[in-house]
C-alpha cells in the first residue's frame, strides 16, 4: 500500500516518502503549511489512490475532543422518560457516534482525515492522545470498548496558528509541505490547467512569485488563488502583454483572485506612487 501521487495531485518526493512512512509506523501523519499548499486535498487523494473511504472531521473552535468519539443526549432521552417513550430504555438510542467511532468500527481500511486541529482549543490534541495511540476508547454509558478493526491511516492537518503540545507531536509522523517552487507550479498549473501557453504562464508565474516576494505583504497569494487567477486570465482571453503593469498602477490585473486584504492592494498602489516620483 505505497502513495505516489494521483494524476489528479502533485505529490513531490519527500511529501510521498512522509506518507507511506506514516502509513508503514501506523502513526498519525501530521501536515502544517500555508493555506492553500493542498493539505486537505492531500487526504482525498491519499484515499482515491488508494482506494479506501475517507472520514472527514473538520475542527472549529467550538469542536471539543470528545465529539470525535460519540455524543450523549441525555437530555432527548429524559424529554422520552417524561413522554414514556418505549426506546428510553435503550441507551444507545441516544449515542450519537463520532469521525473517530466510524472510523474505528469500519470493518475496511479507511482514511481518517482531522482537518485544522490547530483551530480547536490547545487541550484539544491532547484530550485524543491515548484514543489515536491506542486505537481504542471506553463508552462509558454502555460500558463497552470500542476498538479499531482496522487502523485507519490518520491524517492531521494544521495551518501553524498555535503550537501544538508536545506529547501530541511525539505520536505523529511530521511533515511541512513547502510552498512549491516555480518548477513544480508548472506541474500543478498543467493539472488543472492543460495546454496553457508556454509564454503565457512565464510572464504569469514571473509575476505571481514577485508578488509573493514583495516585503510587507500581509497575505502571501497561494496556489489556489493563483489557479483561480490563472482560470481567470484564460477566460479573459489575455496574452503575456496585457499583464504587463506600467508606471500607474503596480496592481496585477484581476489582482482581487490574489491579493485578499486591503493593506496589500494599498501596499501595491504605494509602490506605484514612489515608482511615479510622488507625482
Amino acid at each position: 500500500m505505497k502513495f505516489q501521487g494521483t494524476k489528479d495531485y502533485v505529490a513531490t518526493e519527500d511529501l510521498t516518502i512522509a506518507v507511506n512512512a506514516a502509513v508503514t509506523l501506523e502513526r498519525p501523519l501530521l501536515i502544517k503549511g500555508e493555506p492553500g499548499t493542498g493539505k486537505t486535498e492531500l487526504a482525498r487523494q491519499v484515499a482515491d489512490a488508494l482506494g479506501l473511504q475517507m472520514i472527514e472531521w473538520n475542527i472549529k473552535s467550538t469542536t471539543r475532543a470528545h465529539q470525535g468519539l460519540y455524543e450523549y443526549d441525555a437530555v432527548s432521552r429524559l424529554r422520552d422518560s417524561q413522554l414514556g417513550e418505549e426506546r428510553v430504555h435503550d441507551v444507545k438510542n441516544y449515542i450519537k457516534k463520532g469521525k473517530l467511532w466510524q472510523a474505528f468500527e469500519s470493518d475496511k481500511k479507511v482514511v481518517l482525515l482531522i482537518d485544522e486541529i490547530d483551530k480547536a482549543d490547545i487541550e484539544f490534541p491532547n484530550d485524543l492522545l491515548q484514543e489515536l495511540d491506542k486505537m481504542e476508547f471506553y463508552v462509558y454509558e454502555t460500558g463497552e470498548t470500542i476498538r479499531a478493526e482496522q487502523r485507519p491511516i490518520v491524517i492531521i492537518t494544521s495551518n501553524n496558528e498555535k503550537e501544538l503540545p508536545d506529547a501530541f507531536l511525539r505520536r505523529c509522523f511530521f511533515h511541512y509541505i513547502r510552498f512549491p517552487d516555480e518548477a513544480t507550479m508548472r506541474r500543478i498549473v498543467e493539472v488543472h490547467h492543460p495546454g496553457i501557453k508556454g509564454d503565457l504562464l512565464t510572464a504569469a508565474l514571473t509575476q505571481f512569485f514577485e508578488i509573493r516576494e514583495t516585503s510587507g505583504l500581509k497575505k502571501k497569494p497561494s496556489t489556489s488563488e493563483v489557479l483561480d487567477w490563472l482560470k481567470l486570465l484564460l477566460a479573459e482571453d489575455m496574452t503575456p502583454e496585457d499583464l504587463k503593469r506600467d508606471g500607474s498602477s503596480a496592481l496585477p490585473k484581476l489582482h482581487g483572485a490574489l491579493l485578499k486584504n486591503e493593506q496589500d492592494v494599498h501596499l501595491f498602489e504605494r509602490l506605484a506612487f514612489i515608482a511615479r516620483g510622488g507625482r
